[in-house]
């Protein structure tokens, strides 16, 4: 499923993942435990970000400057109303080109909506776009291959490489596997934590 497709069916429960999702701590105690690999401030990218809420306000704490990036119109549109200070972009993170870099780059929950084909492209893009010292942080499942699951009444599409091909890619690209957790188990949820020499 294109991520665009993808855009379109988060626009139609925007509302609701926010109303969900701004004071939730689902998630929170994995993002702080990345922040503790990160210094004072800098540039943060938050690849499919929604509508913000909650690790962005973690990041302003820490005096970070936030870039989202999110293919849901809806998503991108309480992005920035929630978080006036910050730039936030409608945008497939599989074409979208930058030349900044980032100190800090998170990914919760997104780039598992990925086409298969795309997984391995983006997250050398990722590896590529982090400063020297910096902290990149994503979930993925513990599986290989796609899937669909139907959900609010709608279809979502899922893939994932696996855990040994995430590492693999990510110490390609000279990053430090600093911690991984399967943090919801027994569900295939991981989340991982690596460190850019």
């Amino acid at each position: 499923m294109e991520p665009r497709v993808t855009g379109s069916k988060y626009d139609k429960i925007a509302h609701w993942w926010h109303s969900r999702h701004v004071n939730s701590n689902y998630g929170v105690e994995q993002f702080k435990q990345a922040l503790k690999f990160t210094t004072q401030g800098g540039d943060a990218l938050d690849v499919g970000c929604g509508a913000g809420g909650r690790f962005i306000s973690l990041l302003q704490d820490k005096q970070y400057q936030v870039t989202g990036i999110d293919t849901s119109k809806e998503m991108i549109a309480l992005a920035q109303k929630n978080h006036p200070q910050y730039h936030f972009i409608h945008d497939d993170i599989c074409t979208w080109q930058t030349n900044k870099k980032f100190d800090f780059i998170y990914a919760w929950d997104s780039i598992f909506h990925l086409p298969l084909h795309q997984q391995k492209p983006v997250i050398n893009k990722l590896c590529s776009m982090l400063k020297t010292n910096g902290v990149f942080m994503y979930t993925f499942g513990n599986a290989i291959g796609e899937h669909s699951d139907t959900w609010h009444n709608d279809t979502f599409y899922y893939s994932s490489i696996g855990i040994n091909e995430n590492l693999n890619l990510l110490m390609t690209n000279g990053l430090t596997i600093q911690h991984l957790e399967l943090d919801q188990y027994p569900q295939k949820h991981v989340y991982v934590i690596a460190t850019k020499a």
